[in-house]
């Protein structure tokens, strides 16, 4: 890996980096940011359904397979683009997916028809992929013995942008209109895309080989690496239960219980961020070889945070905290995660991110769809019963995890 010459020049001036971590500052900070900002344009479109069914005159379930439509070219990103961060440059890579995101949601911003906003955020889906090649080349650039914090200071920012895009949208959308949601996220996207290409140190691919045989080796990582299964459905299940809270607590909020308004749920939303603070605590805690531990108690305390908003379902404030503590266990699982997967193959990080949120991707649908089943089934207990359950589950799985030795990092070793 060889650093640009404006990044050198920078570190020369002055540029401080991140006590202990090897790292600028302002690089995490930037790293951070973007990944937020670019996972933000798959929700943005959730507060809206009400607002773009009538500007379309179709049906409030139609306008719903925009977040559909989104969630697949997510994957379809996340299969087939986010592995070329081992194949290609990574700086040049995400300069093109940003381009590629900019002009795509400028076609939402100014769509005529609801097929062209559809194909619209099809692509902008697949190419916002981009946060999950920032994560391992975030982690490519910390020492062993750092790598931890890194991430998850990166991952904070990552979470953060997925809480905050509801509000954010629903308030633009009321202030100015639903168009200028996605042509405020196009003249983002277009400044990460400058800021990224001036800012990013050059990373030299890792591999070589031909583009299929990168996918092919991706399959191969899944059968080669249990952890990274394990981890991977370690993630499902805990994804699983954050998708149904979310996707099923407007629904009590505007119930008859609460009767808040859509920007009351979106402002209700803010309160979830509080759990991206946990991120660097948890990097803190998998550098000092902590992730199995810590792994079990964040599966204990998703579990009990769904038991207190069962209990309160009659009181906003302790659905509130359940949210934290919901969000925080969820951040802290997935920094662990991918603090363990990065591990497993230097040379292969993008491809082992990639199938790591694939599948626990596949848990986060699965969460959304069966949340709202079991909500309109057995009402908010059913719902806070299925969150509660799946936690457990994996703490059932975790049971089963041969314990290993705590191996030094030479560098590590150095530090």
């Amino acid at each position: 890996m060889s650093a640009s010459p404006g990044l050198l020049s920078r570190r020369r001036s002055g540029s401080s980096e991140s006590p202990g971590t090897g790292v600028p500052g302002w690089l995490v900070v930037l790293l951070a940011a973007a990944s937020g900002m670019t996972v933000a344009n798959l929700y943005y479109a959730q507060p809206l359904l009400s607002t773009l069914s009538r500007a379309f005159g179709i049906s409030t379930s139609s306008a719903g397979a925009l977040i559909t439509v989104t969630q697949i070219g997510y994957v379809i990103g996340m299969l087939f683009l986010v592995p070329l961060g081992d194949r290609l440059e990574k700086r040049n890579l995400v300069t093109a997916l940003l381009a590629v995101t900019t002009v795509s949601l400028v076609g939402a911003g100014a769509a005529t028809t609801f097929p062209m906003l559809l194909l619209a955020l099809l692509v902008a889906g697949a190419t916002s992929v981009v946060a999950q090649i920032l994560v391992p080349f975030a982690a490519g650039l910390a020492p062993d013995h750092a790598r931890g914090r890194v991430v998850g200071r990166v991952m904070s920012g990552l979470l953060t942008g997925i809480l905050l895009s509801r509000t954010l949208s629903g308030v633009v959308s009321d202030l100015a209109g639903w168009r200028v949601v996605f042509l405020g996220s196009a003249v983002l996207m277009a400044a990460l895309a400058v800021a990224l290409r001036a800012a990013l140190p050059q990373h030299a691919p890792t591999t070589t080989m031909p583009y299929h045989h990168v996918l092919r080796s991706t399959a191969a990582l899944v059968r080669t690496h249990p952890a990274l299964v394990r981890r991977g459905l370690y993630q499902a299940a805990m994804f699983a239960a954050f998708s149904a809270f979310w996707t099923t607590v407007s629904f009590v909020l505007t119930g008859p219980r609460f009767h808040y308004s859509q920007l009351a749920v979106g402002v209700f939303a803010l309160v979830g961020a509080a759990g991206a603070a946990v991120a660097p605590l948890a990097g803190r805690w998998a550098d000092r070889g902590l992730v199995r531990p810590m792994t079990g108690a964040a599966f204990v305390v998703a579990a009990l945070a769904f038991a207190l908003a069962g209990l309160g379902a009659h009181s906003v404030v302790l659905i509130a905290l359940a949210a934290i503590l919901i969000d925080m266990a969820v951040q802290t699982t997935l920094i662990l995660g991918q603090h363990t997967i990065y591990q497993l193959d230097p040379a292969a990080r993008a491809r082992l991110n990639s199938a790591f949120i694939a599948i626990f991707f596949v848990g986060g649908a699965a969460g959304s769809q069966l949340g709202s089943i079991f909500y309109h089934a057995a009402g908010w207990t059913g719902l806070t019963v299925l969150g509660a359950v799946l936690p457990l589950v994996a703490l059932l799985y975790w049971t089963t995890e041969r314990r290993r030795p705590t191996r030094r990092e030479p560098s590590a070793t150095k530090a």
